[in-house]
């Protein structure tokens, strides 16, 4: 077997593993607030509602055609980190040490593992921001790399371009609904809010009616004569 093939093995394996971790997470995990703490939610009601506009914003259409954009990035993305983690020596003195980086060998390894990793993170849908941000850095290094060494030749960056594009495509406009982004993490956030007013209301209605009880009632004596 391979190289490549392992490195591939072991890029899914890991994501797979971050996926099934994020589901059981998700099912089984009881989440617990102190009713005499101020719930850490309460400020963070905007986020939440972006972070679920982000994810479930694109109709369906545009969640295949974002679908199809992932697996296309994702897929030929990996080949790519594939490669330069088969012989990362080879790729520290042909392409980092011209950026004149130090430590050239672990930026190798680093835009090794960010291609892989992050490929299947796009082809997943899980971490999407995280894998696209990994995918879009490396391709701007690689836009840079190639405009410093060659100039503005577009038989040498347009492949660079598409991949860039696309990640960034992505990045901005999420990873649709057929994605482990948009099952896992809305149902969270549901939780943690359900949580979060379950302490948070019985705590404030005991605390009212307590005031209520020690309000006096004053009894006007005179007009009882």
């Amino acid at each position: 077997m391979s190289t490549s093939t392992l490195l591939e093995l072991f890029g899914g394996f890991m994501a797979a593993c971050v996926a099934l971790w994020f589901v059981a997470m998700n099912r089984f995990v009881a989440i617990d607030i102190p009713a005499s703490r101020p719930a850490p939610l309460a400020g963070l009601t905007s986020i939440a509602t972006a972070v679920r506009a982000y994810l479930q914003r694109p109709g369906l259409l545009a969640s295949v055609g974002l679908l199809l954009l992932r697996l296309s990035i994702g897929g030929l993305m990996i080949h790519h980190g594939q490669e330069k983690l088969a012989d990362p020596q080879q790729f520290a003195n042909t392409y980092v040490a011209s950026l004149h980086l130090p430590f050239p060998l672990f930026f190798s390894y680093a835009a090794g593992f960010s291609e892989l990793i992050g490929s299947w993170l796009v082809i997943l849908g899980l971490l999407t921001p995280v894998g696209a941000l990994a995918l879009s850095g490396t391709m701007t290094v690689a836009a840079y790399q190639h405009i410093s060494t060659a100039g503005f030749n577009i038989y040498v960056l347009e492949l660079v371009l598409l991949y860039l594009g696309g990640s960034l495509a992505l990045l901005f406009n999420g990873p649709g609904r057929f994605s482990f982004d948009a099952g896992i993490v809305p149902a969270m956030l549901d939780d943690l809010s359900t949580a979060n007013d379950n302490d948070v209301e019985p705590a404030v209605s005991s605390h009212d009616s307590g005031e209520l009880r020690s309000i006096p009632v004053a009894v006007n004596s005179s007009a009882r004569g």
